[in-house]
């Protein structure tokens, strides 16, 4: 029972130790990637092969400073900003000094200067400073990057009320344009309904004339109305007493009418009875009286 306390109590310490060794073989093959990396990139300039090796000593040892750092380097000088930065920000994470650190915030601050992302620069170089206070560089590059920073604020601030001015007089333009179109509308409606008066005073005025027109056909050379229409139309008393007014019957030319016949009636029977006196007269001349009757 004592022995086996005690294999115990010395098993940890033995495996401790082998996984002191274990750490000790991944940092010595990561820094081997590490140095081919730099190699290939140095000498040949092969990005690609270099990346690679890179990303081989990060799997065999994820808080390795040095290899997130180096890698993002090579990022930055291919001018692939937004890896390069992600790199960056992870090496500052798994840094375990200071000056790891603020190499790390500060190369991240010269990548945010090259995207223009002044704001995001200035934050990046604060870091730095506050991990080495006494980097002249970092300083510098912090009070640039502050002043591109306003430079900025003011041209945006600049075009943003550019851009509004623009977008008002677009609005006066569309609302001017609005109120011509309303106003021409109106005018053509007003030189509409001044044509369609215009229309129908001069239909008024054909009907006039239609009806003068008219009015001049049924009269006759005097000015009284024909007795053609006369007859057909009646008398207008007639006409407003809803009673039709019977036809005379016209008198053909050359021939008698009634009264003349009867008046050549007259005449003739007023002849004749002279003639039947004038022979009665002589009748009675030439005839005896008698005094005796004859037996």
């Amino acid at each position: 029972m004592k022995k086996l306390f005690i294999i115990i109590i010395f098993f940890p310490f033995g495996f401790l130790f082998a996984q002191e060794e274990d750490k000790e073989q991944i940092i010595n093959q990561a820094n081997q990637f590490i140095a081919t990396a730099n190699d290939v990139l140095v000498k040949k300039g092969n990005f690609p092969e270099a990346e690679g090796e890179y990303r081989k000593a990060i799997a065999k040892d994820p808080v390795n400073p040095v290899a997130k750092y180096n890698l993002a380097n090579a990022y930055y000088n291919s001018e692939k900003y937004d890896e390069a930065t992600l790199r960056y920000t992870e090496a500052a994470k798994v840094a375990t000094s200071k000056l790891e650190k603020h190499k790390a915030f500060h190369n991240q601050g010269n990548t945010y200067m090259e995207q223009k992302k002044y704001k995001e620069a200035v934050e990046a170089y604060k870091n730095a400073l506050r991990n080495n206070s006494k980097d002249n560089q970092t300083r510098y590059n912090l009070a640039l990057a502050k002043k591109m920073l306003e430079k900025q604020e003011q041209e945006n601030d600049k075009n943003k009320d550019k851009d509004q001015n623009k977008d008002q007089n677009q609005d006066d333009k569309d609302k001017k344009e609005g109120d011509d179109k309303e106003d021409k509308k109106g005018d053509e409606g007003d030189k509409d309904k001044e044509k369609d008066k215009g229309d129908d005073q001069k239909d008024k005025g054909d009907e006039g004339e239609d009806k003068k027109d008219k009015g001049d056909k049924e009269k006759d050379d005097k000015g009284d109305p024909k007795d053609e229409e006369k007859n057909k139309e009646g008398d207008p008393k007639d006409k407003e007493e809803g009673q039709p007014k019977e036809q005379q019957p016209q008198q053909v030319q050359g021939q008698l009418s009634p009264e003349q016949v009867k008046s050549l009636l007259e005449a003739m029977n007023n002849q004749e009875k002279k003639v039947q006196d004038k022979i009665n007269a002589k009748k009675a001349q030439g005839s005896k009286t008698k005094t005796d009757k004859d037996w």
